[in-house]
């Protein structure tokens, strides 16, 4: 990829109004590697806010989330499943994850692996049963990276 061919990640993350943490990206440092992954740490913002509608806008339309035993097929289904949640066995969760891999499939495609898991309210740390892998399938669109596909499996399944 060329050197911020995606964006610049703290611009990205500003105009959603989240705040950069530069030690999210370990050594994924060079510039289309942290746009990228500036979808992830806005997912994380939308779970620390427990907000459906944030986290919803990061994907795209006909973006696909598999969460657990549910397979969600579009930005409203995902919207009203993670509304849902944050109101009932979510409520008050976070997450906190890190990137193991950074991949560019195409000009506009990438993926990106990650670990890490959910934080439960009272908890500071992810529980050992709470530990996820996730892939996560990013585009480059006009109005920045989005995500079209995030699936989570249990480390210790």
């Amino acid at each position: 990829m060329s050197d911020n061919a995606w964006g610049d990640a703290p611009a990205i993350l500003a105009a959603h109004g989240v705040e950069e943490d530069t030690s999210f990206y370990r050594n994924f440092t060079g510039a289309d590697e942290k746009a990228v992954l500036s979808v992830p740490q806005r997912i994380q913002d939308a779970w620390a806010r427990n907000d459906a509608d944030v986290f919803a806008d990061v994907f795209t339309e006909n973006g696909s989330l598999l969460l657990q035993d549910n397979q969600l097929v579009s930005r409203e289904e995902i919207r009203g499943y993670l509304r849902a949640s944050f109101h009932g066995a979510l409520k008050g969760a976070r997450v906190h994850g890190w990137p193991l891999d950074v991949r560019f499939l195409a000009p506009d495609v990438a993926i990106a692996v990650t670990e890490g898991g959910i934080i439960r309210p009272g908890e500071s740390e992810i529980a050992p049963e709470n530990q996820i892998r996730a892939v996560w399938v990013i585009t480059r669109t006009e109005d920045g990276p989005r995500l079209v596909s995030h699936q989570s499996s249990p480390v210790k399944g």
